[in-house]
């Protein structure tokens, strides 16, 4: 008999029903993103409102494991504001209550829980978190938080900071480096060379003569024919310039509406594709050239200076900046898409495979330069891997993974909309010796305009006061009264300290007062939201996070986010 080898399906290419099941999501971050979510090993430090809220939209996307470290018992408080907790719990661990009820919510899901501060793990087992992808901390005083942050910093972990505070939410990420390669950017123009057309698109425009097509050839011609045989008409008429004005732009649409057929009674043939080359003369013109952005990655340290330990990401920026430099021609690898047009589907396809060519051996030359520098840096490994076991292509990436042929494809696919986010740490932020207070003092100098950012400062000062009471202004209604000056005194202390003036009004300390650090359930829901949001751009690796310090207002339903 022969053997039949059975091989493992990966979590997107296995059961239809997964692929259902996960479908949206798919659509937005495709298998590969799919693929790292389920991968992912989250730790939640503390299961409060804002902590379950953030699991629930973590683990409904299906990450693959998490983690909650919690050592507090359930209260009456924590039944008020929630969901994942009920009355008959109170007393009960509340890392356990969170973890059983949240797990109901995806099978694929593992979860577990610890019953232990954050103190006592890292006293007694600092490395623990060194096992997760992502360290997300929900209402924890500054001295444990700064403990922890330093631990992770150093560890290279990424630590997601939330927090709910009576009406006000906040989010600070803390990394070393995080790089994305399908950062996804709103507004894209197509990739299309017009300015500076290669041998493949010359060869094809310049096979194809309109005066001698019929009505109906004539009509679904693509429109990015059209305008590149005008454009050459134009170069001719002018020096060999491109039309560069507004007025000389005007003059190439006056051009091709010369190009339009007309019927035996005079009038204008409907040819929707040469009002598609009129319409496309300002964005298929734009001059071909590499983002300020990127040119800053090409000069960035980590992408001269490549070692043993680099990132792929960094590897694969410098051969994109070899191509650039050589093949290139001073350009970037082409995207090798084309947009939807009026056209006749033998000759869009024709050109489409134009454009896929080229940039097929843009990847060609780009895969090369990488070979040549993985032997170099003395790492030569091989780059074409099973799908189910490579990572993923726009990951931050960690020096042993492989660099594989999907990885490159991506990466040259989304070339111009490379990024790197790199964070300060919270132990720099947190030291008045080296707070950013130009930053803030800049946002605070119109204070109604920028009311959100005052909201920080706010946020530090109860951090401060609990610092020395051990519990936050307004917590027992009997002593909010008399915690107002003590809080006003402890804005005053920090303002001092950042050299800044002395401009927040008695109303912003009256009103956290108030607050009593309560946790409304509807702020720890969009903060849950949004923390779950920018979790998933840092597992994925995709789509650009917040960099670094995310405030949010309820009361006004308005947001900042600040650099500190």
């Amino acid at each position: 008999m022969s053997s039949m080898q059975t091989i493992p399906l990966s979590p997107v290419d296995g059961p239809p029903e997964k692929t259902k099941k996960y479908d949206r999501q798919l659509r937005l971050w495709g298998d590969h993103g799919q693929t790292a979510l389920e991968s992912a090993k989250i730790c939640m430090v503390n299961a409060t409102a804002t902590g379950t809220e953030i699991l629930k939209n973590l683990i409904l996307p299906g990450i693959g494991s998490f983690t909650v470290v919690d050592g507090h018992k359930v209260t009456g408080e924590d039944v008020g504001n929630n969901f994942f907790l009920d009355r008959k719990l109170i007393g009960q661990s509340r890392a356990q209550a969170a973890t059983e009820f949240l797990l109901e919510l995806n099978e694929d899901v593992d979860g577990d829980f610890i019953e232990e501060s954050v103190d006592v793990l890292l006293d007694n087992n600092p490395e623990f978190f060194n096992n997760f992808s992502l360290v997300i901390v929900t209402q924890l005083p500054e001295r444990s938080l700064l403990r922890l942050a330093n631990t992770l910093w150093e560890a290279d972990i990424p630590l997601l900071i939330c927090r709910s505070y009576g009406f006000i939410g906040y989010i600070r990420l803390v990394t070393r480096e995080h790089t994305i390669v399908e950062s996804h950017p709103d507004n894209v123009i197509e990739d299309l060379r017009l300015d500076c057309p290669f041998p493949g698109l010359i060869k094809f425009c310049d096979s194809l003569e309109l005066q001698n097509m019929d009505l109906k050839m004539h009509c679904h011609t693509p429109w990015l024919v059209i305008l590149y045989k005008y454009l050459q008409q134009w170069k001719q008429e002018h020096n060999g310039q491109p039309p560069k004005s507004y007025k000389e732009k005007n003059g190439l649409r006056a051009l091709l509406r010369t190009g339009i057929r007309r019927k035996e009674n005079g009038c204008l043939e409907e040819e929707e594709n040469f009002e598609e080359a009129i319409r496309n003369v300002n964005t298929a013109l734009l001059p071909t050239k590499v983002p300020e952005e990127i040119e800053n990655i090409f000069q960035d340290e980590c992408c001269n200076e490549l070692h043993s330990e680099s990132k792929p990401f960094w590897i694969l920026a410098r051969a994109v900046k070899e191509f650039k430099k050589n093949a290139g021609q001073g350009h970037l690898p082409l995207r090798g898409m084309i947009p939807d047009m009026t056209a006749d589907s033998e000759r869009y396809v024709q050109l489409q495979n134009v454009y896929r060519e080229q940039a097929k051996n843009d990847i060609s030359i780009v895969t090369n330069h990488v070979q040549t520098l993985l032997q170099s840096i003395g790492r030569d490994e091989p780059l074409t891997i099973q799908k189910n076991t490579r990572s993923p292509a726009s990951s931050p990436g960690k020096p042993q993974d492989h660099i594989t042929d999907d990885d490159i494809k991506t990466f040259c696919k989304n070339a111009g909309f490379l990024r790197v986010v790199r964070c300060r740490s919270l132990g720099s932020e947190y030291d008045s010796t080296t707070f950013k207070s130009s930053e803030l003092a800049s946002r605070l100098e119109d204070c109604e305009e920028d009311e959100d950012v005052i909201y920080y400062v706010l946020l530090r000062a109860v951090d401060r006061f609990y610092s020395e009471w051990n519990r936050y202004p307004g917590y027992y209604a009997d002593t909010t009264e008399t915690d107002i000056p003590q809080l006003k005194s402890a804005v005053n202390k920090l303002l001092q300290e950042w050299c800044l003036p002395q401009c927040i009004k008695d109303d912003y300390i009256h009103e956290f007062c108030r607050y009593g650090a309560s946790e409304l359930h509807s702020v720890a829901s969009f903060i849950g939201g949004t923390a779950a949001q920018e979790s998933i751009k840092l597992i994925t690796g995709q789509f650009l996070p917040i960099n670094n310090t995310f405030i949010y207002n309820a009361m006004r339903q308005t947001s900042v986010t600040i650099k500190l």
